[in-house]
């Protein structure tokens, strides 16, 4: 079945006690155009995410949002700079012998106080295993935007197989009409060579000439063979699994073609008219085309 460009999907999950939230929007667009947006500090799993979406999802403008929540997984690292506490120590048991203090001892929550003597940093992370986890629950995401194109991709096939139809039918009201628009021709060409000629024989070889060639002009056989092959082709796309989207929209280019051939050759007002409702339901198949993936 075919999915729809426009689409919703969101998902959220605690993992490595990281909460995270991925929502995925996408509308219409010519190819694939995706962005991923993302806290800074994240940045290096932006290649996986998208080739992430490049796999599910073939063209649309897709925009891809990150919200990590990170607090319970941070874990800090307390490191002591030996030297430079050992340095701090000399100096304040040096002040005590200026002060006449001999037993003068350093306790460590003096040397704290220094500044840079104790310095806390974040530990590595396995940036492999976040990128791990930023996809997975960017896969929930893809799976629920995919669920939500295909039920929008359903109702844009039900739409354009019932306009399919709808050309079906005008079709045969043009195959049914065209054989006797020749016939008409003919008789009138008849009565307007009986009327001129009044008073002499009229050339029955003369008048099969003309209709003969009244006939091939406005012949569109050959348009609604065309008409019917292209719908054949849009209605086997409508069940295909693939991306159909360029494709719908060459084939229905051509029977937009094919109508308006149609409409130049016949002359005949009811063929004209059913030409007028072909082309209006091409033109409402063309626009439910563009949003078809």
């Amino acid at each position: 079945m075919v999915k729809s460009m426009t689409g919703y999907g969101r998902a959220r999950e605690m993992r490595n006690r990281r909460d995270i939230t991925v929502e995925i929007r996408s509308v219409n667009n010519r190819y694939l155009d995706c962005t991923v947006k993302m806290p800074r500090m994240y940045a290096f799993a932006e290649d996986a995410v998208k080739q992430r979406v490049q796999k599910a999802i073939s063209r649309g403008k897709v925009d891809v949002f990150f919200t990590i929540d990170a607090t319970a997984a941070d874990v800090a690292k307390v490191t002591v700079n030996r030297e430079l506490a050992a340095g701090y120590a000399a100096a304040l048991r040096e002040l005590g012998e200026v002060c006449g203090l001999d037993s003068f001892q350093v306790m460590p929550d003096q040397l704290a106080r220094f500044p840079e003597v104790l310095t806390v940093t974040k530990a590595d992370e396995d940036l492999e295993m976040v990128a791990e986890d930023l996809c997975a629950v960017l896969d929930e995401a893809l799976a629920a935007h995919q669920a939500m194109r295909r039920t929008e991709g359903e109702k844009l096939a039900q739409d354009i197989g019932s306009r399919l139809n709808s050309i079906e039918a005008l079709t045969a009201r043009v195959e049914e009409r065209s054989p006797q628009t020749v016939m008409e021709y003919r008789q009138k060409l008849e009565a307007r060579m009986q009327e001129v000629l009044s008073s002499t024989t009229i050339d029955e070889s003369r008048i099969l000439t003309e209709a003969a060639i009244f006939a091939d002009k406005v012949a569109v056989d050959e348009e609604t063979v065309r008409l019917r092959s292209h719908l054949a082709q849009l209605r086997g796309m409508l069940d295909s699994e693939e991306p159909v989207g360029r494709r719908m929209d060459f084939l229905i280019q051509e029977v937009n073609r094919e109508s308006n051939t149609i409409g130049s050759k016949c002359t005949d007002l009811s063929i004209a008219q059913v030409v007028v409702d072909l082309k209006a339901e091409v033109e409402k198949i063309r626009e439910q085309v563009q949003n078809i993936e």
